[in-house]
């Protein structure tokens, strides 16, 4: 417990389990979107999916974390149709 609140006192703090399981799931949704992208070649789709992906590592807020997932998720499902 030394080593947590050595953390802390750095200003280094653990993620909220909402936080990681949003970062798992749009990461998830984000293999899927790709995947899907690169198999029927469309180039947007992918690179949505690459950003769902990624985006979890720039943002730190659980609220901005699920905004911007529900807004990259919808713009896969309008790319599709």
């Amino acid at each position: 417990m030394d080593e947590l609140s050595a953390l802390q006192s750095l200003g280094i703090s653990l993620p909220s389990p909402a936080y990681i399981v949003g970062a798992v799931l749009f990461g998830l949704l984000g293999f899927a979107a790709y995947r899907y992208g690169k198999k029927t070649q469309r180039p947007r789709t992918k690179w949505l999916g690459v950003t769902l992906m990624l985006y979890p590592y720039v943002v730190y807020q659980t609220w901005l974390l699920y905004l911007v997932g529900v807004g990259l998720c919808a713009a896969v499902y309008w790319d599709r149709s």
